[in-house]
């Protein structure tokens, strides 16, 4: 089966444990204001490659790749899932680990056919990096221009499934760095037992370059970059956010 490919990097280093191999998929139906990668939206544009191409040159890279394994990331993978399910079970046959790196938003509980494939997807995924975009829902859809629903529900989902979940947050500033959302964040995951490690990140501008080749307004560009220091503190509220739900939890 074939994919739509946008690039592929081989020494990926914060895509996943260890060093990744990471494949860039095309299409995203997400139109997040940040995204530093607006030419992975479209299916237009990129490679078609085979699973099998892309393991065969996985093996190449291997003796480099310790402790790592095999990430798909976009772009929105999930857009492509029946790619994506053919090259992560061909991957485990192989004994790669795989990551998934997702926004979720493609996710359906309710129809039949498209629950059963993200089923069978999660038998052949290691870990599920998921990026929640913005904790309000009305906010969520300002600063991506999707809702939050199937994204909320897939992170249930997961955990269902009894998935290792690392959660990952863009903070920016003015939008996201608020820390009455950190702490709803916080609260909300906190009911979630297989969420293993949380990322803060802090909001850049390196895709403001891309957005002018491509003629496309860039609606950040007034918005001053997040801090080291900023991401450490949000990331403090939102695990202590969490720790005191949990407690309350615990406590009936």
């Amino acid at each position: 089966m074939e994919g739509m490919i946008h690039s592929i990097e081989t020494f990926g280093t914060v895509d996943g444990p260890g060093i990744r191999y990471v494949v860039f998929v095309k299409g995203c139906p997400m139109r997040c204001q940040y995204c530093h990668n607006p030419d992975t939206w479209e299916m237009a544009g990129g490679t078609k490659k085979t699973t099998d191409e892309i393991l065969e040159d996985y093996e190449k890279y291997k003796p480099f790749l310790k402790d790592g394994g095999l990430t798909v990331t976009g772009g929105e993978p999930l857009v492509q899932i029946d790619f994506l399910i053919e090259l992560f079970e061909k991957a485990k046959q192989r004994g790669i680990h795989t990551c998934l790196d997702t926004s979720g938003i493609m996710f359906r509980r309710n129809v039949p056919e498209i629950y059963e494939k993200y089923v069978r997807l999660m038998k052949s995924t290691d870990l599920i990096m998921l990026d929640i975009k913005h904790i309000d829902p009305e906010e969520h859809v300002k600063l991506t221009a999707q809702p939050s629903e199937n994204i909320f529900d897939f992170l249930k989902f997961l955990d269902e499934q009894e998935k290792e979940i690392w959660i990952r947050h863009v903070l920016v500033p003015g939008i996201t760095l608020i820390p009455e959302y950190l702490k709803r964040l916080g609260e909300f995951i906190a009911q979630f037992r297989h969420v293993k490690a949380l990322d803060v990140l802090p909001y850049h501008s390196m895709g403001k370059e891309k957005y002018e080749k491509m003629g496309i307004d860039y609606v950040l560009k007034d918005v001053e970059e997040a801090t080291k220091e900023q991401a450490i503190e949000a990331r403090k509220i939102i695990i202590d956010a969490m720790r005191e739900k949990r407690r309350l939890m615990e406590q009936g």
